[in-house]
């Protein structure tokens, strides 16, 4: 699978098939990540790869809006805990550029997940302090985002299906409402010399 069909094919899954994932695989996706790009090179990233049922449990179980919101995690065979060490990142500004650095080689890994045939899920809505406690993460270590990794189930079940529907979650904006051209409010691109248009095919993307 190529690198544009690994985009295309990436979406949410939030139910997963009882197949363990290969340790070979896991290894594979985690050296994607590994070669992301980042704030002068310092490699902020590190990763909590988790297979213990009861783990996963204690993780899918968690409250981070008040709610039990993660407890489908419980199906997955492999969650990955994106964390960062500040210390090997920057600011600009008022902005941490840890996030920056780790979203950088998450998505790496959710994309090589993906050409692997593996389903993940980005999830953002996290307890930090409880995450840290479960894991044995440092308090200098800061807790930025997980996914699951595993082999889709068949039937994605209603909850799967329910949060696609609230978010659209096949819904893209057109180039046009997110790109400009050579300043700010310029829309279509410049005619270019010899041809039309940048061609689009409006594919749409899955959350």
């Amino acid at each position: 699978m190529d690198l544009y069909e690994a985009i295309r094919r990436r979406r949410s899954v939030r139910r997963y098939a009882d197949t363990p994932v290969e340790e070979a695989t896991l290894l594979r996706i985690l050296e994607a990540a590994r070669l992301a790009p980042s704030w002068r090179n310092g490699q902020c990233w590190r990763f909590v790869v988790v297979r213990e049922k009861e783990t996963i449990r204690r993780l899918a179980r968690e409250q981070p809006l008040g709610y039990q919101i993660n407890r489908w995690l419980e199906s997955a065979p492999v969650v990955v805990v994106a964390c960062a060490d500040p210390r090997f990142s920057g600011r600009r500004g008022d902005q941490d550029f840890y996030l920056v650095d780790v979203a950088i080689a998450l998505e790496h890994l959710v994309l090589a997940a993906t050409a692997e045939g593996l389903g993940t899920c980005w999830i953002g809505a996290l307890d930090e302090g409880s995450i840290r406690r479960t894991l044995g993460i440092p308090g200098h270590i800061r807790v930025v985002a997980m996914t699951p990794v595993g082999y889709p189930a068949e039937d994605p079940g209603w909850f799967d299906r329910a949060v696609k529907a609230v978010a659209r979650s096949k819904h893209r904006k057109p180039l046009e409402a997110i790109v400009h051209w050579d300043r700010w409010g310029q829309q279509s691109p410049p005619p270019q010399e010899g041809g039309g248009p940048v061609p689009t095919d409006g594919a749409e993307g899955g959350i």
